[in-house]
């Protein structure tokens, strides 16, 4: 059904607003209710120009990244180590199609001649993708979702980032003007400290 309303879209040039998604299943023969249809023009929305089956991950507040290594290998990261997540894609084109977009949002090139991109999207998501074949059967896509705020030094020494008297030597750094360099691991927190 999806499929013939999009290329009904792409057809006509339409935007994929309810109206005209329910204009597309007219065109096929199609009946369907309200709810029906608003959940076709929101799934096509996501597809089109949205981040599609990966959208609910990223609106999640506790995800903080969100990797695929296969259509049916979606992973997220919530702070406490990789799961696999309910989510799929059709096939490895899908896959491709989504990480292609996002490239192209983001203003960068992916296809087979720049088979690799990483930048940030408009809303501040790091986006890193690999095509095959320098990826393994599959587009490779992974999401760094950015915190909405930053951390606390307290919340980052109750975390156990910051090691036991860190916060009483950070203090006394900033107190005393002086210059520092902060580093840790990818997903410490490290960039988005208060202090």
């Amino acid at each position: 059904m999806l499929d013939g309303v999009r290329r009904w879209l792409a057809e006509s040039g339409a935007e994929p607003t309810p109206a005209r998604v329910a204009q597309a299943l007219r065109e096929q023969g199609r009946v369907l209710g309200d709810a029906e249809v608003l959940g076709a023009a929101e799934q096509l929305r996501s597809e089109l120009v949205g981040s599609g089956p990966l959208e609910p991950l990223l609106a999640d507040p506790s995800v903080t990244d969100v990797l695929v290594s296969a259509p049916d290998r979606v992973w997220v990261d919530r702070g406490g180590g990789l799961e696999l997540a309910p989510v799929s894609f059709p096939d490895a084109g899908a896959v491709r199609r989504l990480a292609q977009r996002l490239a192209t949002v983001a203003g960068r090139r992916l296809d087979d001649a720049r088979p690799w991109v990483d930048a940030r999207l408009p809303d501040g998501t790091r986006l890193h993708a690999v095509l095959p074949p320098v990826a393994v059967d599959c587009t490779c896509l992974s999401l760094r979702v950015v915190r909405p705020r930053a951390f606390t030094l307290d919340e980052l020494t109750a975390a156990g980032t910051v090691p036991p008297g860190g916060d009483r030597v950070l203090r006394a750094l900033l107190r005393a003007r002086l210059s520092f360099l902060v580093s840790g691991g990818t997903g410490s927190g490290n960039p988005n400290m208060v202090l």
